[in-house]
């Protein structure tokens, strides 16, 4: 399955060609018991990737991408994504369940948190360009979005 919101393909074709190729991977995926596991793939000018391992219960923060538009594939195992719907004063999470294989392609204004909410571990595959420098974390409260900090790439990742 893949889902997408109409921005540029190469972001979903780049994941799912690194998602496809593990063996391709310079190290294999591993798993922390106290927070999500990632290493960069792919650093190129213009586009980075990355691979995640989540065990069940980990999550992102809701975040931005700092402007960067993506893409994401889920390599094995179920992720949950929560997207914001709705207008300030009345958002909501809205989520969607993606098993392997499912890829989520989304632009530079998109908003979301990811979860593995299912009993397995999950492994993913995520493409952002250009690079990411920024990341704002966001929180709802009474329906409104609230930023609760903003990373910076090399100092909190």
């Amino acid at each position: 399955m893949i889902v997408t919101t109409g921005v540029r393909a190469d972001h979903l074709n780049t994941a799912r060609r690194l998602a496809d190729n593990p063996e391709a991977w310079p190290v294999a995926p591993r798993f922390d018991p106290v927070r999500r596991w990632y290493h960069r793939l792919l650093g190129e000018s213009g586009v980075e990737a990355w691979l995640l391992t989540w065990l069940p219960g980990q999550e992102t923060d809701l975040h931005d991408h700092g402007g960067s538009a993506g893409a994401f594939v889920v390599v094995s195992g179920t992720l949950t994504e929560r997207t914001v719907t709705g207008a300030d004063g009345s958002a909501c999470l809205t989520g969607r369940v993606l098993t392997a294989g499912a890829a989520r392609q989304f632009g530079e204004h998109h908003l979301h948190q990811i979860a593995n909410e299912g009993p397995e571990p999950a492994v993913s595959v995520h493409v952002y360009g250009p690079e990411l420098t920024t990341m704002t974390r966001y929180r709802l409260q009474a329906g409104r979005l609230l930023v609760a900090a903003v990373d910076r790439a090399g100092a909190q990742w």
